[in-house]
This record gives structure tokens, C-alpha cells and sequence, in this order.
């Protein structure tokens, strides 16, 4: 067995990995950035090993770095958790030259299923059904086009070195493709150091399932079932759970057998997953379910198959790893129950879903279900790394079960002043479609308006709001006759400023919550709001560009500036793109005029509300 272990890794994974190494006796390292001296897992690891800026690229990405970090503290093994440096076949080569033991798949392994092209080749050879497209090595934009043209619209642009949702664009008609092409392929190049796509026929009725595989070094390979991923925005998984929804026994067993296939395929190594995409317009059929894409590591998601199977991953990587065999067969898995996963996140529905930064002042998480989190309250969320703030799992007997708890969690979470996702996806687990388990990746954009939290306080919101501001003492109504009114009950109107607007409130003791979180915050059903007396200049907090100002909706770094001073620009025109936790965002022209002032630059970073560019209207 490992007797020390270097989480190359940061936040809530590199905790996940700590907390089971921890439980088997072995040492722990962790190696940190700039960002994250006073991060949870730095001072949970047994040693910490400080690498570099906060910046990614300057310090978790720096294989030297933590080559560095694994030779000063004596580690006898280094676990890369996912992301970063996971799918790194370079580092996994180094690790193993530096005479460490690598927890993750095979370099081999890697390089063959780290190339969407030359993995969908070999599945091709292997037998595995693939997802019909294109993955020549002709990448003329004219040749991607008339292919894409050939496949039929609507059609997907991926970056053949891609993964976790970056680097791909759906689109609709052939007006849209170059422009899709060329956002997709700075976004690869971005990401991945890799330009290259290929092009997949987009499946109208998609659903996401993936299964889990496990391999040892005596040739043995199991998989631990299916998880379905299907509810996505912007490609980004947002819930997942296993087993899947509609899955029958016959095509579980297609399914499963298939991933078994691929892994054996590289002759895998140590956990990974193997997605799949299914056509659902007619339900899960095995006729219908094609590869995608296999990822060598361990998934965000993994949590929800540990409860169903009742095994530890972590503990099985790094088992395998250790020259162990696989510790269970094939036929001593089983399925136990139903779980959830919802990814709780910093970020705003209520404005675009941009990403939220901050002190985290108050962070209250359930502790009815189980919570994987990297932070703490009194913790920095920053925009150089993952929004997400926690994973929140359920388990339970049935699939409705599983929701209902994981929905009571989420409309408990309480946290300010960083905006987070709680209330979304609170809504998201209760809405009715969601729990027939009608779901596919569209679900998201096609319930968007019923699943984002209204901008208004609703009243229970407003009673809590206006209770609180009342004086100590003067709580209920009746106190000092306050609101008396013969034979009749007594009232009271109180002026309250909510989320920075001006509403009158008439009081009702029966409909009365408490504030339980910070004097001047009501927590609802996962939503904040933050509240305080009206003020004598209160005026509307929403911008308009009617000025022609355009201000940085949040905080990062510039990425493009399209325009220069003095040029003449039409609405919609792109101006500049801002990039902040793996998210692009495009500002564009508000109407026709001429660029009277630029701040914005190129590789700058950003704040808030900061004044980009002024355009000065033609009329």
C-alpha cells in the first residue's frame, strides 16, 4: 500500500482525496497556489507545499513545480484528482520517471482516449457504436463547413482535445458555422493548447449516460453502472444520478458491457469513464446509445456511484495503484437505491448565470445529505478557479425520494454575499418533468423560465425583511398597541428596501420568518436577499445602455477587444470578450454609433461594474 501521497489538486476534490488517504493511514501532501494559502485543504493535508501564483498556468498546471513539491516532502505517489493535470499523459510519463507511482490511468491510455478523433476511430475498430460525424484531419473551415452541411444541421463543433464541456459549439444553420468554428477553436486553443475539432450530428432528444469503469494491472476490468448527466447548461453537468432514469436491465447491460469493451480496449488502468450520447426520443434503446468520449480519471460525479455501490473510488484508485487487485468482481457489485448530485455553484441565474466572487461572510451547507465542499465560511471564492462552491448528494431507496431530499437540502443552503445557484437548482430537482424523469440536455434551456428564481421577493421574504427591521422589543404587534385598531387586528406598515428596491409591507404574524442568517439577509428556499431601510435617493439598480456605456457584468480577464477608439460600430457587433472561471462572456454594441472611449485592453483584468467601453450614439 501507498504510504504517502501528493494531491496534485486544489479545493474539494484534493479534500475528497485527503479524507480517504487519511482513513488508510497514509501521508498526505497538498501543494497550493497564491489564492489558496488559507484554503481548507492545505491545512487538512499532514504537509503543504506552496507552488506558485494563483494563476493556473503558474502553478497547478507546472509539472516541474510539483515534481519539486513530491522530491522535498519524500511522497511516494502522486494522485492528480481531476482537471488540471488528470488527463496529462506528460506529467503521468514524468511522475512515473521520477520513480513515483502515478494514481491514474496509463499514459498509453491517455494519449489513445485523450483525442476525440483517434478514440472514435479505435472505438470504430473495437466494435463500439460512435456518434456519426466528421474526424478527418482536413480542418479548412470551408472543409469543416461543407461536411457539417453533408451531416445536417443542427450539428456539433468539438475540440478534439476537449473535455468538461469546453470547446464545443452547437449549430443550427450554416449562416452561424464559421462563427462558431472560430469561437470554438480560440476557445480550444485556450484550454487545451489544441485548435483542432471534428464535427458530430447533434442528437435532438439527447441524453448524457456515462459509465463508470475500473481497471487493474492483472488484466481484470468491471464497471460500477451507469450515471446520467443529461441536465447540462452550456455543457456543463449541473445534476447527475444513477442508475438512469428508463434504463431497463437489457440495455444497462449493452451498455455497460460496451465501456467494459472500451476500456480493455487501451488496456485501462485505475478509474475512468466512458459517455455515451442516446437518442431518447423514444426512450433508452441499446440501438440508439453511441460513444462519445472516454475520460481517464476520476469524474466530478463520482460521488453518486459510490452511494449506489457502497464502495469508495478513491480507495480502489488508490488500491489498484498500490499493484492490488480490483477489490470486488463483477458479480459482487450491485445497485442499492437511487442518488442525486447537484453542483452547487458562485454564480447569479438571476443575471445570466455570471460567476459571483467574493468573501464568503456567511455559507451555511445542510447537513442532511452528504456535502462535498472545498471552502469555508470566511473563505474567498476568486475568479482564477471553478465556480463551484459544493457537491450535495442524496441517497435513497427510490428516484423521487432522492430528489425530494437533495430539493429540501438546496432550499436550505444559506450564503452571502457571493450569488450562488441554490434557488435554480432547488427548482430544477421539484419541477415536474424533472421528476417523471423526462430529461435530456435540453431540459435546462427548455424550462428555463420556471427554473430561474424570479428577481422578485415574493412574501414571504418581504414579512421576514420587514419584521427584522423593526426595533427590539417592538417584534409583535400588539406591542405598546403598535397598528391597534378597535375591534380589529392589530397592523403595521413598514417601509423595507429589498435587493435595492422600495417596497410597503403590511405585517402578518401568521406568515412572520425569522432572519437566521446575517442581520440584514432573509435566506428563502435557497435564495438571499439582502434588505435594509429605504433610502431618500433610492434609485433603480438596473443598468441600461442608453449612455452607451458597456460595463464588465463580472469579474475577470479581457480576452478580445474587437474595436478600437474612433471606430464606427453597428448594434449586436462584438466589442470584448471577458473570461472568468472557464466562462466566455461577449459584450456587444447596443445600438449603431462610434467608440467614444476604450478602457478595456487586452490580457487586463477586470472588475465589476468597471466602464469597458462608451459608444456614442449615430442618432
Amino acid at each position: 500500500m501507498i504510504e504517502s501521497l501528493l494531491i496534485a489538486n486544489r479545493g474539494e476534490i484534493a479534500r475528497r482525496i485527503i479524507r480517504t488517504a487519511s482513513r488508510l493511514g497514509i501521508r498526505t501532501i497538498a501543494v497550493y497556489s497564491d489564492a489558496d494559502a488559507a484554503m481548507p485543504f492545505v491545512r487538512e493535508a499532514d504537509q503543504a507545499v506552496h507552488i506558485g501564483p494563483a494563476a493556473a498556468r503558474d502553478s497547478y498546471l507546472r509539472h516541474d513545480r510539483i515534481l519539486d513539491a513530491a522530491r522535498q516532502t519524500g511522497a511516494q505517489a502522486i494522485h492528480p484528482g481531476y482537471g488540471f493535470l488528470s488527463e496529462n499523459a506528460e506529467f503521468a510519463e514524468a511522475v512515473i520517471a521520477n520513480g513515483l507511482t502515478w494514481v491514474g490511468a496509463p499514459p498509453a491510455a491517455i494519449r489513445a482516449m485523450g483525442l476525440k478523433d483517434a478514440a472514435k476511430q479505435r472505438m470504430i475498430a473495437t466494435n463500439v457504436p460512435v456518434t456519426p460525424g466528421y474526424l478527418g484531419e482536413d480542418q479548412n473551415p470551408a472543409r469543416l463547413q461543407r461536411e457539417a452541411e453533408a451531416i445536417g444541421y443542427p450539428v456539433l463543433i468539438k475540440a478534439v482535445a476537449g473535455g468538461g464541456g469546453k470547446g464545443m459549439r452547437k449549430v443550427d444553420t450554416a449562416s452561424d458555422f464559421l462563427a462558431a468554428l472560430e469561437s470554438c477553436r480560440r476557445e480550444a486553443a485556450s484550454s487545451f493548447g489544441d485548435d483542432r475539432v471534428l464535427i458530430e450530428k447533434y442528437i435532438l432528444s439527447p441524453r448524457h449516460i456515462e459509465v463508470q469503469v475500473f481497471g487493474d494491472t492483472f488484466g481484470n476490468v468491471v464497471h460500477l453502472f451507469e450515471r446520467d448527466c443529461s441536465l447540462q447548461r452550456r455543457h456543463q453537468k449541473v445534476i447527475e444520478e444513477a442508475p438512469a432514469p428508463g434504463m431497463d436491465a437489457a440495455t444497462r447491460d449493452a451498455v455497460c458491457d460496451a465501456a467494459v469493451k472500451a476500456a480493455r480496449a487501451v488496456e485501462y488502468v485505475g478509474a475512468g469513464t466512458v459517455e455515451f450520447i442516446a437518442d431518447a426520443s423514444e426512450g433508452l434503446r441499446a440501438d440508439r446509445i453511441w460513444f462519445m468520449e472516454m475520460n481517464t480519471r476520476l469524474q466530478v460525479e463520482h460521488p453518486v456511484t459510490e452511494a449506489i455501490t457502497g464502495q469508495d473510488l478513491v480507495e480502489w484508485q488508490i488500491r489498484v495503484a498500490s499493484g492490488e487487485r480490483l477489490p470486488l468482481r463483477q458479480d459482487e457489485l450491485s445497485i442499492n437505491g437511487w442518488a442525486m448530485e447537484a453542483r452547487l455553484y458562485a454564480e447569479n441565474p438571476s443575471n445570466n448565470f455570471l460567476p459571483s466572487t467574493g468573501l464568503l461572510e456567511h455559507l451555511r451547507l445542510p447537513p442532511s445529505v452528504r456535502v462535498d465542499s472545498g471552502v469555508e465560511q470566511g473563505g474567498e471564492v476568486t475568479a482564477h478557479y471553478d465556480p463551484m462552491i459544493a457537491k450535495l448528494i442524496s441517497h435513497a431507496p427510490g428516484r423521487r425520494q432522492a430528489a425530494n431530499t437533495l430539493t429540501h437540502a438546496m432550499a436550505s443552503v444559506e450564503i452571502w454575499p457571493v450569488r450562488t445557484n441554490a434557488a435554480f437548482l432547488a427548482r430544477t430537482l421539484k419541477h415536474p418533468d424533472f421528476l417523471e424523469g423526462a430529461v435530456d440536455t435540453g431540459f435546462i434551456a427548455r424550462h428555463l423560465a420556471d427554473l430561474v428564481p424570479s428577481t422578485e421577493p415574493d412574501e414571504r421574504v418581504l414579512q421576514a425583511a420587514a419584521a427584522a427591521l423593526l426595533p427590539t422589543g417592538a417584534q409583535e404587534p400588539w406591542t405598546a398597541l403598535a397598528g391597534f385598531r378597535l375591534n380589529a387586528e392589530a397592523y403595521r406598515l413598514v417601509s423595507v428596501e429589498v435587493d435595492g428596491r422600495p417596497y410597503l409591507v403590511t405585517l402578518d404574524p401568521s406568515r412572520r420568518k425569522s432572519c437566521n442568517g446575517p442581520a440584514d439577509v432573509v435566506f428563502v428556499d435557497g435564495a438571499a436577499w439582502p434588505f435594509s431601510s429605504p433610502r431618500a435617493d433610492h434609485a433603480s439598480g438596473s443598468h441600461n445602455h442608453a449612455d452607451g456605456a458597456i460595463i464588465a457584468p463580472m469579474p475577470g480577464t479581457v480576452i478580445a477587444v474587437s474595436v478600437g477608439e474612433g471606430e464606427k460600430v453597428v448594434r449586436g457587433q462584438p466589442l470584448v470578450v471577458i473570461e472568468a472561471m472557464k466562462m466566455e462572456q461577449t459584450l456587444s454594441a447596443p445600438f449603431d454609433g462610434t467608440v467614444v472611449e476604450l478602457k478595456a485592453m487586452s490580457g487586463a483584468q477586470v472588475t465589476e461594474g468597471s466602464l469597458l467601453v462608451r459608444i456614442e450614439g449615430d442618432q
